[in-house]
């Protein structure tokens, strides 16, 4: 006890268990949310659930390269088109990199809708190995 009540020593008893607590953090809040899933989660729902991909970047950047089932609303229209997604299929939201669709899910949520992101969004569909569709 008077090792943990040894001013320095409850510093470094301190430092060790807030490090503890930000290492484990990333793997607690992940598991929790539910809101990403990988490239491979998202093809198996896809297939088995018929879930449906929702690209949310400008349409100059869906027309570029996107994949090939995927709608394009962009993440500023969302709210206001979320209506016309399916509530009994869950929708993918796919981004450049994930960041934006990651933020996207909270407004679907809130209107009921299962929704998840593309972990690593675009680039992680493509490090994965699987192709992009052109739009005209």
């Amino acid at each position: 006890m008077d090792f943990l009540l040894s001013q320095n020593n409850l510093y470094i008893v301190i430092i060790a268990l807030v490090s503890g607590g930000m290492l484990l953090w990333p793997s607690l809040t992940k598991g929790r949310g539910g809101n990403a899933v990988s490239v491979q989660e998202a093809i198996q729902l896809a297939n088995q659930r018929q879930a449906i991909f929702v690209d949310v970047r400008t349409p100059e950047q869906f027309k570029a390269g996107s994949i090939a089932q995927a709608r394009n609303i962009p993440a500023a229209e969302l709210a206001a088109k979320a209506a016309g997604l399916p509530k009994n299929k869950p929708v993918i939201l796919v981004c450049d990199q994930g960041r934006e669709s990651a933020r996207a899910v909270a407004v679907l949520r809130k209107q009921g809708l299962e929704a998840v992101s593309l972990e690593g969004g675009l680039r992680g569909w493509t490090q994965g190995g699987l192709p992009l569709g052109k739009k005209a």
